[in-house]
């Protein structure tokens, strides 16, 4: 196995970019916010209420794949954010660095949605928790990862996740 990547991935609301930027600080590891990303036309689709297609997902992630093979040529170990929603969308993510290992966070709708109800400055509203719950693949038993429960304290699903990808890369 080369270098070490990791994709925080899941629904809204899960915690990505705090569990993400966490567990990129406490391994050491470069941290990709993947919503920084999407082009414009997509934020304000999601802003708009308006759910993304696949079509509209495709550069999104194929830019976020080229981030992946490019950090993994420099040797520079990732944890990068990225809905992820779909084994598809792994796919294109595996493209660009075929060993990544995902972390799946994952609640219950109602857990998710109160959380999206306190937020205040972000682009997805909660009337698209739904849609992004409808479309959720989850991991299959064949792809690499694990999946974490994000009801208990945050520092509870950081040390969980962080163990996880410490066992799949021999940290």
């Amino acid at each position: 196995m080369g270098t070490a990547h990791v994709v925080v991935m899941g629904v809204s609301a899960t915690g990505k970019t705090e569990v993400g930027a966490r567990m990129a600080r406490q391994l050491g590891f470069e941290f990709l916010e993947g919503d920084s990303y999407h082009p414009p036309a997509n934020i304000e689709k999601m802003e708009s209420g308006v759910p993304l297609t696949d079509a509209d997902r495709r550069p999104w992630l194929e830019t976020l794949a080229r981030l992946l093979a490019d950090r993994d040529a420099a040797g520079t170990a990732t944890v990068l954010t990225c809905s992820a929603l779909k084994r598809a969308y792994r796919d294109v993510l595996r493209s660009g660095a075929p060993d990544v290992f995902f972390v799946q966070l994952d609640a219950d709708f109602d857990v998710l949605y109160a959380r999206m109800a306190k937020r205040t400055k972000h682009f997805m509203p909660s009337s698209l928790l739904q849609s992004q719950v409808d479309t959720l693949e989850p991991l299959g038993p064949d792809e690499n990862g694990v999946v974490v429960d994000v009801t208990p304290p945050v520092d509870t699903v950081v040390r969980e996740a962080e163990q996880a990808v410490r066992g799949a890369f021999g940290l």
